[in-house]
């Protein structure tokens, strides 16, 4: 299952960036350019959702969020000790 977050945008970005200089079978420029204009909508609408957690105080927003592991996933790794987790004020 894949997660929808920043990650996900700067991996397509990336992606999309080997496509264009591969040169055996480079990826059409139209296509690259949609691919880079939604990848902008994407970003564009997370720095309104920014401006809002400042507006509001508010400390969670879900876009820089990965994916959540389930009840039985939540226990930390071997040689893990504690996780610290930075939120945005």
């Amino acid at each position: 299952m894949s997660s929808n977050n920043i990650t996900t945008v700067r991996q397509h970005l990336l992606d999309t960036l080997a496509d264009l200089r591969n040169r055996e079978t480079p990826m059409d420029i139209d296509r690259a350019r949609a691919v880079a204009d939604v990848a902008r909508v994407l970003v564009d609408s997370a720095k309104v959702e920014v401006d809002y957690l400042k507006a509001t105080g508010a400390n969670v927003a879900d876009f820089f969020e990965g994916e959540k592991p389930a009840e039985d996933q939540t226990k930390l790794p071997a040689g893990i000790t504690g996780v610290t987790r930075h939120l945005i004020r």
